[in-house]
């Protein structure tokens, strides 16, 4: 068995919240308990959305909480670089491999008119393609992008929520764009392979992708690591945890008088790891964190939580 490598993958598009943070915690406990690798990697291909800054203070805020990292973009590792605008090279290579393979067709269908298909079913991403360019693209002025053709989504286990349902992550899905960016969804399994991660942790809201990742582990031959999927953290109104929901990034916490301690117990409570109002720090946890898969429910942030989440010992 290969030695556990985990990993924690965020996006450089602004603070890191109390969701973002659970997963984070998640994650570096999965691989400090299995006495694993914990690497950080900079999901950066959308650029447009990232901040300038926002990598720097992602790190500082994780750091700020206990959190530390084996290899990442600072502490550099055998793996680098960690940041995914310094590896497109890869991820094009993996393309033209697709491409020579068969598995990949070119597509110049728009949003627009994939929307627009009466019979397209829909998933929680929005309508599913209906393989309209499969036989030769319906648009050829166009630029083109490329989509993967999946015929039957892969079926997976997750460490924390046991078998998929059959046909989640139905539909051909694009891997490159026609503008010429890349997809997340081959940068990614291209990463991962790469970097040789064992377990990906990530939040709930992923778990639809699963499927297609897998599919593209195959494509490429690369061997595919386990998936947890960690519940998201809610707010007030139900939704996934967001900016609209007031002060919940780590950074306005941190300037509001919070101890990391505070922030990491109530993390850890709604973990099921310690009890309500307990300071902790992620060290302290591990032991407790041994074969904990994580599969509760979604944590929801209570109204009046805003302002003092973190229970009585929580500050104005």
């Amino acid at each position: 068995m290969s030695p556990y490598r985990g990993r924690f993958a965020p996006s450089p598009t602004g603070r890191i919240h109390l969701g973002t943070a659970r997963t984070a915690l998640v994650a570096w406990l999965r691989a400090r308990a299995s006495g694993g690798a914990f690497v950080l990697r900079l999901e950066d291909l959308d650029r447009p959305r990232v901040v300038p800054g926002a990598a720097a203070a992602l790190s500082a805020d994780l750091r700020w909480l206990g959190l530390d990292w084996d290899e990442g973009p600072d502490v550099g590792g055998r793996f680098a670089p960690y940041v995914q605008s310094e590896r497109t090279e890869r991820y094009r290579a993996a393309l033209m491999t697709l491409r020579d393979r068969g598995h990949v067709y070119p597509c110049t269908c728009s949003r627009k008119e994939i929307a627009e298909i009466a019979s397209a079913p829909h998933d929680g991403a929005g309508p599913l393609y209906p393989g309209t360019c499969r036989a030769g693209p319906t648009r050829p002025e166009r630029p083109a992008a490329f989509r993967f053709a999946l015929d039957e989504p892969p079926r997976f286990v997750d460490v924390g929520k046991g078998p998929s349902p059959p046909g989640l992550g139905a539909g051909d899905f694009v891997v490159a764009r026609a503008d010429g960016g890349l997809s997340y969804q081959l940068a990614v399994v291209v990463d991962d392979a790469a970097m040789r991660i064992t377990e990906v942790v990530r939040g709930d809201d992923l778990f639809d992708s699963t499927p297609q990742q897998l599919a593209l582990y195959r494509a490429l031959d690369l061997e595919a690591p386990s998936f947890l999927h960690v519940p998201l953290v809610l707010g007030p109104d139900g939704a996934r945890l967001a900016k609209r929901h007031g002060a919940v990034s780590i950074h306005e916490l941190r300037e509001r008088g919070h101890e990391p301690s505070e922030l990491v117990g109530w993390l850890a409570h709604g973990l099921g790891l310690v009890d309500a109002g307990t300071r902790a720090t992620p060290a302290s946890l591990v032991a407790r964190a041994q074969d904990v898969t994580f599969s509760g429910p979604p944590l929801r942030l209570e109204p009046d939580a805003l302002m003092t989440p973190f229970g009585s010992s929580g500050h104005e």
